[in-house]
């Protein structure tokens, strides 16, 4: 039986129209987003989506429809296999991760916890 590496990132088609969106709208010189992870909200992690003008060293890339996403190199571990999409509600909008590290998140969908194992 073979190892089949799991991706590291997948974009919904909703996600990768957002960041395209996002990109024509954004000033000169972005040439992608860049997704890292912080600590905060009252699980423990939250994820931190921003413009990027370079590649950082280490930084992962994930290109979905012509659409750079640069992974933080302190994120990788949080997001291996991790789905990005993107969903609008009458009174929100925003992106959203479907991650399999996962095993807790506040109950207001803020931050969350992976397992250290």
């Amino acid at each position: 039986m073979k190892n089949e590496k799991k991706p590291l990132l997948t974009l919904t088609d909703a996600a990768a129209n957002r960041v395209k969106d996002l990109m024509s709208n954004a000033d000169s010189g972005v040439i992608g987003i860049r997704i890292g992870i912080k600590t905060a909200g009252c699980s423990g992690l939250k994820y931190n989506i921003e413009y990027a003008k370079e590649v950082k060293p280490f930084e992962e890339k994930v290109i979905v429809d012509d659409v750079l996403i640069l992974v933080d190199p302190a994120a990788t571990m949080f997001l291996i296999g991790s789905k990005m999409d993107y969903k609008e509600s009458k009174f929100s909008s925003g992106f959203e991760f479907e991650n399999p590290n996962e095993i807790s998140r506040c109950g207001c969908g803020e931050s969350f916890t992976v397992s250290n194992s």
